[in-house]
């Protein structure tokens, strides 16, 4: 059996074992069941339970998402910082972001209009993320990817 603050009681019977662990107010938890005799220990069980159930939880790793923003070259002022708000909050979460900035139909021939929206976003994120790739236009959307920093 081993006491509470870790030293060794040596081979005691269950009772005696319940009466020390009565004593000091604590669990008496069976803990190699598989030895002979068995090995006890005199603990807080739910303070052990917890500090598993944390260790555990450390171990989480995350997995980085891919989260795309659209926006469009007429977009208004407003509906732009609350993208922006969301993809910092998604840099925040150490989620990669993917800036889409949409053209339709006669927006084509303002393309300057949208690689200002673009430069703006850039610039509003620039202290939550870095750019990994450069805006580049692939057919009607112009795009570029933000790492977390």
């Amino acid at each position: 059996m081993i006491g509470a603050d870790g030293s060794q009681l040596g081979i005691i019977t269950t009772d005696e074992a319940l009466g020390i662990a009565r004593e000091a107010g604590l669990d008496l938890v069976e803990v190699a069941p598989n030895e002979r005799p068995p090995v006890c220990r005199v603990m807080d069980f739910g303070k052990f339970k917890y500090q598993q159930k944390k260790k555990h939880h450390k171990t989480h790793v995350h997995h980085t998402k891919i989260k795309e923003v659209r926006l469009r070259p007429k977009t208004g002022e407003h509906d732009i910082e609350f993208k922006v708000a969301q993809a910092r909050g998604f840099l925040g979460h150490k989620d990669k972001v993917i800036i889409s900035v949409v053209f339709r139909g006669r927006e084509m021939a303002h393309i300057e209009e949208g690689q200002r929206v673009m430069q703006a976003v850039v610039a509003q994120l620039a202290d939550v993320g870095k750019l990994e790739a450069a805006p580049q236009q692939m057919g009607r959307r112009l795009s570029c990817t933000l790492a977390p920093k």
